[in-house]
């Protein structure tokens, strides 16, 4: 039979309070459990020690019998010193999906031709005056002369 340790909901509508509990891995969440070895009511504050109420020994001793926690129910018993748990560590979490790395490449494309023809259009007419200023005397002397 498999064991887990995991958390029982309890209480109402948008007022959790949860029943840390040795269960048959199979059995429901809220459904049948072996034994209750502590509670967890997460509205109360961090720092407030009736947050989270475990019976260590029991732990410890279900743990021994194999028992596996998930993942909240280590976090608890890891603060409690009775069962060391490893940082889960994702760098790919925070990594945008294809269609929006796709997205950022064509608005890099566009930012950069704009970018382009921004400079374009501001070299080109420093250019054209000075082109301008040349051809102009040329022109005036003819129509002068006449």
């Amino acid at each position: 039979m498999a064991l887990s340790i995991r958390l029982s909901r309890g209480g109402s509508k948008k007022r959790p309070y949860y029943r840390v509990v040795v269960a048959d891995a199979r059995s429901p969440r809220d459904g049948r459990f072996i034994e209750k070895i502590g509670t967890y009511n997460p509205l109360l504050a961090k720092d407030s020690p009736e947050r989270v109420k475990l019976d260590a020994e029991r732990a410890a001793h279900w743990l021994k019998m194999g028992a596996q926690p998930t993942d909240r129910v280590a976090r608890f018993l890891d603060a409690l010193g009775v069962k060391e748990r490893t940082p889960r560590n994702n760098p790919k979490k925070a990594e945008p999906g294809e269609k929006a790395k796709e997205r950022a490449e064509e608005r890099a494309e566009k930012l950069k031709a704009a970018e382009e023809a921004a400079a374009a259009a501001a070299a080109a007419p420093a250019e054209e005056p000075a082109e301008e200023a040349a051809a102009e005397p040329a022109e005036e002397a003819p129509t002068a002369d006449a």
